[in-house]
């Protein structure tokens, strides 16, 4: 046996033997109020960035009824520290990744992820209050087969000429709409309706992976199976350059060649299928506007 292993076994076998009492108790199991179905997940990507993280999740602590996990992605040990030692809390999780980025790790903390509503976040945004939560649930509920919710960028789809043109239509203060549906929206925000991706979506696609058009294909998948994809003003700003953009510059234009080509190819023949079904979305919240 391992010299450490065996002196480790003795000095635990000393412990067991020894009585010695520690401060966990049921009570304090209890104490944790760990909450296992939690309305919201919000899942932050982070690269690097942990002083940001901390900023966000300071905020997202005061919203009820929720869980919190953070990506840590290949971060620099430091990071990884402060991460784990700050988020302390019994629905607080810390994922430790080795640079396996977006695609993969959203992927498999939709999978741990606990919440009926999931909120794909990143370590560059912010927001001042919790009315972009609180919306996005009631949106939710109001439209019981939209399976995504974007927060920052909605974009209708041109496919045509070998690549895929992304067209943003809303994003801001001042487009003067406060909701729409859209071909797809950008991360993040980007909400998910657990049950509904679980059923239908099943996944975020590898092909794509690490990174780049992932988000836009799971969108435009979303539609050819029956469900809405939505746009609304979240309200997010800025923190600073996200940790992903840092880090990979070089590696982001060679991704989004590459992936804005799959892209095309996989809905070059669907155009018209896609179009008609966001326009007849749009007709019918339009609709349902004029009746309010």
């Amino acid at each position: 046996m391992n010299l450490n292993l065996f002196i480790h076994k003795i000095y635990s076998s000393f412990l067991k033997k020894s009585g010695i009492k520690n401060k966990k108790t049921r009570r304090s199991w209890i104490d944790k109020k760990y909450n296992n179905q939690p309305l919201i997940s919000f899942i932050i990507q982070s690269h690097n960035k942990s002083a940001e993280v901390k900023h966000i999740v300071a905020k997202l602590r005061h919203i009820p009824n929720s869980e919190i996990i953070v990506i840590d992605d290949g971060s620099k040990i430091n990071h990884t520290k402060t991460l784990a030692s700050y988020l302390d809390g019994a629905n607080e999780f810390v994922i430790s990744a080795n640079d396996l980025y977006e695609n993969v790790m959203y992927n498999r903390a939709i999978r741990f992820a606990s919440g009926k509503y999931l909120a794909l976040l990143q370590d560059d945004g912010d927001v001042d209050n919790a009315s972009w939560v609180d919306n996005a649930v009631n949106y939710f509920s109001k439209y019981p087969e939209m399976v995504i919710l974007g927060g920052y960028g909605g974009f209708s789809i041109d496919i045509k000429d070998a690549k895929v043109c992304e067209n943003l239509i809303l994003y801001g203060e001042n487009t003067g709409k406060d909701f729409s549906f859209v071909h797809t929206v950008n991360r993040a925000p980007m909400w998910i309706n657990k049950k509904l991706f679980d059923e239908k979506l099943k996944n975020i696609d590898f092909s794509f992976a690490p990174f780049q058009y992932d988000d836009a294909e799971l969108c435009l998948r979303a539609w050819i199976n029956g469900l809405q994809v939505g746009w609304y003003n979240a309200g997010f700003k800025s923190l600073s350059a996200g940790g992903m953009r840092i880090w990979n510059t070089q590696f982001i234009k060679e991704q989004v060649i590459l992936n804005q080509k799959l892209l095309f190819d996989m809905y070059k023949d669907k155009k018209e299928v896609l179009d008609k079904l966001v326009n007849d979305a749009n007709s019918d919240y339009c609709a349902e506007k004029l009746v309010e």
